[in-house]
């Protein structure tokens, strides 16, 4: 085996394991286990997750692009406090941008690339009828990027891609929510029907309710949470 293919799936590993670090702290974030302002400690961290402190760096690293950590002087990484006008704004931002993303995808989406979508449609509803809400995920962020490339816009996706990582945590978090992975899947159903069909304003009236419905849902979330700045 080459150094290069070694040091190839040593990186792979090393970010599978940042990535379970990741999903972890934001599962003890939102379920309150982590309050804002907890210091993140590497060093504990590794031994929790019995690794080297490289992934959690990396983990830390993302949390941090995603809001849900900051870094502070002389104490590192903490959890950052979930400000809801904020998140509300950009979720605000994101039903729009995906919105317009749904419209050009029903005009420019070739037969190919509303095939593939319909393909991932039907996986989709496999993991919701078994409850596999990590695999519903998955694709479900699949599926919201065949329609951003769909829209065949680059500037769009770009800032599509931005907004969509950067409300990731939440958005997968929402789908807890009780009935929320049926729910998404019909509003999905809506989405594909429209753009299958070419009709761009429906298809971009589908995707913006889709979005806009996770803001009731991260609002109650924040509610139960304690207030409209957790602290």
């Amino acid at each position: 085996m080459s150094d290069r293919i070694a040091a190839g799936k040593t990186a792979d590993k090393s970010a599978t394991r940042a990535d379970e670090v990741r999903l972890a702290i934001e599962e003890d974030i939102f379920l309150g286990r982590l309050r804002p302002g907890t210091r993140l400690d590497e060093e504990s961290l590794a031994q929790r997750f019995n690794i080297s402190r490289t992934p959690i760096r990396e983990a830390i690293l993302q949390l941090v692009h995603a809001g849900l950590v900051e870094k502070q002087p002389r104490q590192g990484a903490v959890v950052a406090p979930l400000k809801l006008h904020r998140m509300v704004q950009m979720f605000e931002v994101m039903s729009e941008i995906e919105g317009l993303c749904a419209r050009f995808a029903a005009r420019r989406m070739s037969e190919e690339e509303k095939e593939a979508l319909k393909r991932l449609h039907d996986t989709s509803k496999a993991h919701m009828e078994a409850r596999e809400l990590d695999a519903y995920y998955a694709v479900n962020r699949s599926f919201h990027e065949a329609v951003q490339a769909g829209s065949h816009n680059e500037p769009l996706q770009e800032i599509a891609r931005g907004l969509f990582a950067r409300l990731a945590p939440y958005r997968r978090y929402q789908l807890n929510h009780p009935n929320r992975v049926k729910d998404s899947f019909t509003e999905h159903d809506d989405v594909v029907e429209a753009i299958l069909a070419g009709e761009p304003e429906a298809a971009y009236a589908a995707m913006r309710r889709h979005v806009t419905i996770q803001i009731d849902i991260f609002t109650e979330f924040v509610s139960i949470m304690g207030g409209n700045e957790i602290q």
